[in-house]
């Protein structure tokens, strides 16, 4: 039971690694459409689509008896708000094992929703539906979720059916490690907003947005990008701000309860009656921990969560473009931000969803920082030189990002032209 700061600090040291026994998971969620109608998704397709892909040697993840999720080995299939589906993939050595995990993920992905006449949409946010055209489920806490997110955030419900990103996560050895990787992945959320934009169209129509998912987080409850972040912020710090942070939904048994008039701190005071005032237990922590919705955030890891959702092509373009400044040149990458101005940070990141590579950052366009911090990482990649059986190191997954700076273009403005030609809805749906 948790009823001292001095145990959420210990949580978060527990996660401490030896540099050698980094490792990389992978998070990426994906939109399911019928092809039929263009509709998205009901439970029913799902549960359809779950039990083929029991095939291939998944297991069933219940909740009163309702399927939620598979999963195999350390990898979970779980079920989104909009039953978007997000794999969570198990903790690897390097981006080619990542990147090999992905691409079984897909074979088989495919298999079944083929034959179940499923298309799949790689794009940060729905390009077609409407918020009250996407279909939910029976999982119990987005039942809490719909009701009280929309309090703290006018985006709330679009982010829960409408979003889909890419998540990464990342190991540190030391709390000053944590400090710094942590440091340097809120400076540079713009450029990632900018880099990885993939979410032009809404509603079938140009959204004027690069990245509208990012705009859309930047409007919901619990989320954005604190000021708090750009500090040097240790483990205590850290404990301090989650425990002053309102509770989203508590698990009492089997049912869920809204804890939107409560912190965590109250939690740990036993002063939660409709739980009989009990204590938190670490699974309490996790969940809280996992309902913080910053575009970064840390749990025994850090979770690094302003990437939108891409094409398979570039799947393991994002994860490669981290681990090779956080894994391989941190204190090159460090030494920059640490000149940079929160402030100038917090403006870029706000205008980065609209603008794209031509926000401006200490006197810059993004699309320079971008460029600088591809080449920072590629060094980085270099610096690891960790070789698949080609012999070809990890910085072949940068190739994609490389031509998009080359071409001044992003993935956001590729899905505009390839729309806008004829407006075929087809042409959003991965090949």
């Amino acid at each position: 039971m948790i009823d001292r700061k001095e145990q959420i600090i210990n949580y978060f040291k527990s996660g401490l690694k030896d540099n050698k026994n980094f490792k990389i998971g992978i998070e990426h969620e994906k939109f399911l459409f019928n092809n039929q109608n263009n509709k998205r998704v009901d439970y029913s397709k799902i549960k359809e689509m779950f039990s083929a892909l029991l095939e291939f040697g998944w297991k069933p993840i219940l909740e009163k008896k309702n399927i939620i999720g598979l999963n195999k080995g350390g990898k979970n299939i779980t079920l989104e708000p909009g039953n978007q589906i997000e794999l969570s993939g198990e903790k690897l050595n390097h981006i080619h094992e990542a990147c090999a995990e992905s691409q079984d993920y897909l074979f088989e992905l495919k298999q079944v929703t083929k034959k179940l006449n499923i298309n799949i949409v790689s794009a940060g946010f729905d390009p077609i539906s409407k918020l009250d055209e996407v279909p939910n489920n029976p999982k119990q806490r987005y039942k809490l979720m719909t009701k009280d997110m929309p309090l703290g955030g006018k985006l709330s419900l679009d982010m829960m059916y409408r979003t889909c990103g890419t998540q990464l996560n990342i190991d540190y050895e030391s709390e000053i490690d944590f400090v710094k990787k942590f440091r340097v992945v809120n400076s540079i959320v713009p450029i990632s907003i900018s880099l990885f934009s993939n979410s032009s169209i809404v509603e079938k129509k140009k959204s004027n947005y690069l990245s509208y998912r990012s705009k859309v987080w930047q409007n919901t409850a619990r989320g954005g990008l604190p000021k708090l972040f750009f500090e040097d912020l240790n483990f205590e710090k850290y404990a301090d701000f989650i425990m002053k942070f309102p509770i989203l939904f508590i698990q009492n048994k089997e049912n869920y309860i809204s804890g939107k008039n409560y912190t965590f701190e109250d939690f740990m005071k036993q002063k939660i009656n409709e739980i009989n005032n009990r204590l938190p237990t670490v699974n309490d922590l996790s969940t809280h921990l996992s309902t913080i919705f910053t575009e970064n955030r840390l749990k025994k890891y850090i979770e690094l969560r302003s990437m939108d959702t891409c094409g398979w092509d570039c799947l393991c373009a994002g994860p490669a473009f981290y681990v090779g400044i956080l894994y391989g040149n941190l204190d090159e990458v460090y030494e920059i931000i640490t000149k940079w101005d929160k402030d100038k940070i917090i403006n870029a990141y706000l205008e980065a969803p609209q603008k794209g590579f031509n926000t401006q950052l200490m006197g810059k366009d993004l699309h320079y920082w971008a460029s600088t911090f591809l080449d920072l990482s590629k060094k980085g990649l270099e610096n690891r030189d960790i070789l698949n059986k080609n012999q070809k190191n990890e910085t072949l997954f940068l190739n994609h990002l490389q031509r998009l700076i080359d071409n001044k273009t992003t993935n956001a403005e590729q899905m505009i032209n390839k729309f806008s030609k004829n407006e075929d809805l087809s042409e959003l749906y991965d090949e």
